[in-house]
């Protein structure tokens, strides 16, 4: 078996070196070439296919952003007119949120106002003018509050440490 391939391999070259090859050799040829031109053509068209599913689905997700971008566009618009309608209808808010940026007109909102403190999900403010308990209730309700009334211990002690905080003891 090695020795008749090594003689056709001798006969291939000696047909190449003498310029004779025979009509079955230029068919055999022939349709070594046919085949390669078309495996070739397959592998193009299987490259055309994946680069047009590659481009389809590029699109795709490309219309998706782009319809998901508008979304939140339309979203965000109306978010900021309610954002000025608030405003507009209640200016106290600027009190809470004052505009930190005018330029972009940017706020920071905090949930006292300014000089108030927040102790726990309250906010109190320590004035250290005298007054009778009705005018001071007078004087809290003109500021949107109220009196501090202390229910429990723990109120009773924030209250105090605070109120050290502001007025110390003299």
């Amino acid at each position: 078996m090695g020795v008749n391939n090594g003689l056709i391999l001798l006969e291939g070259e000696t047909k190449a070196t003498t310029g004779k090859f025979s009509l079955g050799d230029h068919r055999q040829l022939a349709h070594y070439l046919s085949l390669l031109c078309f495996l070739l053509t397959i592998v193009t068209l299987l490259q055309t296919l994946c680069l047009v599913q590659i481009t389809l689905t590029s699109q795709s997700q490309s219309t998706l952003q782009e319809n998901k971008l508008r979304e939140l566009t339309n979203r965000l618009e109306k978010l900021n007119q309610s954002h000025h309608l608030l405003f507009t209808q209640y200016p106290a808010l600027n009190e809470y949120c004052p505009t930190s940026n005018s330029s972009t007109g940017e706020r920071e909102c905090r949930p006292c106002l300014a000089h108030w403190t927040l102790q726990g999900e309250k906010c109190f403010y320590f004035s250290e003018d005298r007054a009778d308990w009705i005018s001071s209730q007078y004087h809290c309700m003109s500021q949107g509050g109220a009196v501090a009334t202390i229910k429990t211990e723990e109120e009773q002690v924030i209250m105090h440490s605070s109120c050290q905080i502001y007025r110390p003891i003299q």
